[in-house]
């Protein structure tokens, strides 16, 4: 099969799982061509079978801003039409889903059919609840994509009650590859970040409001009054800078380890020992799947699909949003009672392993394409 996938090429859960499921899918043997303004940031080297065509973009001096959108559907018919690409797969409804949209009025001109699908992950949905203006848009790629996927049950009922359509929407899991991300020792790190044998916390975002990240540096605080622990903080984004001032304020400067953007998250996990993830809206929790499968608990907030990921008081612990105090308290039971550590840290890795495995997801994409192409 010929796959075209559009995705962000960003750090962002949409872009790590459609990149990762583009390398299942090419290990199948399908070709899969990748549509984007900028190489996916999980691509780091030639695999075979994927291919990468970048969109261009236009410097003409009347287009005041950049046409990203009809550059896009530019650049899809392109591909679709020269590597007779029998799917596309585009992830996020705004813009993809309009530009895959478009392509495939104008392919149909020339007698070229091709299916899309696509795949919903949260902020395209309730994108809305900032910009009303964008609903019309929303709801009509979801009504007029061939087929509609969504990474959470809680996403999908969301998207039917938020935009009032009549639609199947298919809840595929996001996965992982528990062969990458596993339980590894990283002594060598875990001595640099912490010499004096303190605990460590972990979170990965895209610095993002929404993301709640200060909450991560208000936990450490409180569970430093008990016992000694350190917090690594993966990512970028806007909120960087006021977590950096947090810290300062806190005078946890020294304490709050600012890695930026980095790949090599099976190496952090494995000198980590609780991962955090205190967002205000989560869809999925893609970062939180990928410590677990590398053995490391979670402690989230009770949002969107966490609460089919986590398994409380099993895997992990739920808090309510904000509830700082709480997500402490869960830190510290779980750093002074090892035994309890040892048994949650276990879980976590079967879970991951039983449940979220990509052997188990991706067959279920595969279905669904088959499923949408003989519709």
């Amino acid at each position: 099969m010929k796959i075209g996938i559009t995705c962000y090429p960003t750090y962002g859960g949409s872009g790590v799982l459609a990149t990762e499921l583009g390398k299942a899918l090419a290990d199948k043997g399908h070709s899969v061509h990748f549509i984007s303004y900028a190489l996916p940031t999980r691509l780091s080297h030639f695999y075979e079978n994927i291919y990468y065509h970048e969109v261009e973009f236009s410097s003409y001096p009347l287009f005041e801003y950049q046409l990203y959108s009809l550059s896009l559907a530019s650049k899809m018919i392109e591909v679709i039409e020269y590597e007779n690409l029998d799917l596309l797969h585009v992830h996020y409804a705004i813009p993809h889903a309009v530009s895959g949209f478009l392509a495939q009025q104008i392919l149909k001109k020339n007698g070229i059919d091709v299916k899309m699908i696509t795949t919903l992950h949260g902020t395209d949905i309730t994108l809305v609840g900032l910009e009303p203006s964008f609903l019309p848009l929303v709801k009509f790629s979801i009504e007029e994509s061939d087929g509609v996927t969504a990474v959470s049950r809680f996403l999908g009922e969301k998207t039917l009650t938020n935009y009032q359509i009549n639609k199947d929407i298919q809840i595929i899991h996001n996965f992982v590859d528990t062969d990458v991300f596993k339980p590894v020792k990283n002594e060598n790190f875990r001595k640099h970040i912490a010499p004096d044998g303190e605990k460590i916390l972990v979170h990965t975002s895209n610095f993002r409001k929404v993301k709640r990240v200060t909450d991560t540096i208000k936990v450490l605080s409180l569970v430093k009054e008990e016992i000694p622990a350190k917090l690594v903080l993966v990512g970028d984004g806007p909120d960087r800078s006021e977590c950096e001032r947090l810290a300062r304020e806190l005078d946890l400067q020294k304490d709050v380890i600012f890695l930026g953007k980095q790949d090599g998250l099976v190496e952090i996990f494995g000198a980590s020992d609780l991962f955090l993830m205190p967002s205000q809206s989560e869809s999925f929790g893609l970062a939180a799947l990928e410590a677990m499968a590398c053995g490391i608990p979670a402690i989230t907030s009770s949002v969107g699909g966490l609460p089919e990921l986590i398994l409380h008081n099993e895997t992990g612990y739920i808090a309510e949003i904000g509830d700082i105090e709480r997500m402490a308290k869960y830190a510290i039971s779980l750093f002074k009672n090892e035994r309890k550590f040892l048994k949650f840290s276990a879980k976590s890795r079967e879970r991951a392993v039983t449940a979220f495995e990509k052997s188990k997801i991706i067959p279920q994409y595969e279905e669904y394409y088959e499923k949408i192409l003989n519709s």
